[in-house]
């Protein structure tokens, strides 16, 4: 397999993803779609042999581009089919304010998603429940104990249009 060349970054600049070629981008779709597909099934869907998509796949995840193999799971099966968005402001923009909110929001239970956001609000949480009682008993219990928090505003979510966790190649 010829060398990779790898772009290099300016000191003290981000570095820069290095640079996949399209049998790469080819893998990294297949596998977004079905990632329990066996490396000779995905070999023969880019159209290469098996040893040689093998190690593409390995150096993928070495770059850090697949970061983890998983199941995607179906919440309402799971007793989990109340999405709630809950928007976030804080009493003070302090790094420690901050800090502590995010230690504390990785513990809520059925958070799925949690991020720093710009505008009305400085979070963005996406929290998986059973039903609205359950909801309730989340926010009483744990939402409301949330260090730092000035206000609290919960979007129910009455329809899932789209959800995915495809990335563009």
């Amino acid at each position: 397999m010829p060398a990779r060349k790898f772009r290099t970054s300016a000191p003290d600049a981000r570095p820069v993803s290095p640079e996949i070629d399209r049998v790469d981008r080819a893998i990294l779709r297949q596998l977004q779609r079905d990632a329990s597909v066996s490396n000779v099934a995905l070999a023969a869907k880019v159209n290469l042999s098996a040893p040689a998509c093998l190690r593409r796949v390995e150096r993928l995840k070495e770059m850090g581009l697949i970061r983890g193999i998983v199941a995607l799971l179906d919440p309402k099966a799971l007793d989990a089919g109340m999405l709630v968005m809950i928007g976030v402001v804080l009493d003070r923009s302090t790094p420690q304010s901050f800090s502590d909110f995010e230690k504390a929001a990785r513990k809520v239970s059925g958070c799925m998603e949690c991020h720093v956001v710009t505008g009305e609000f400085d979070y963005f949480m996406l929290v998986r429940t059973k039903d609205s009682d359950s909801f309730n008993r989340l926010h009483a219990e744990q939402l409301l104990y949330l260090p730092g928090v000035r206000q609290i505003r919960t979007f129910v979510t009455l329809r899932e249009i789209l959800s995915t966790t495809n990335v563009p190649v």
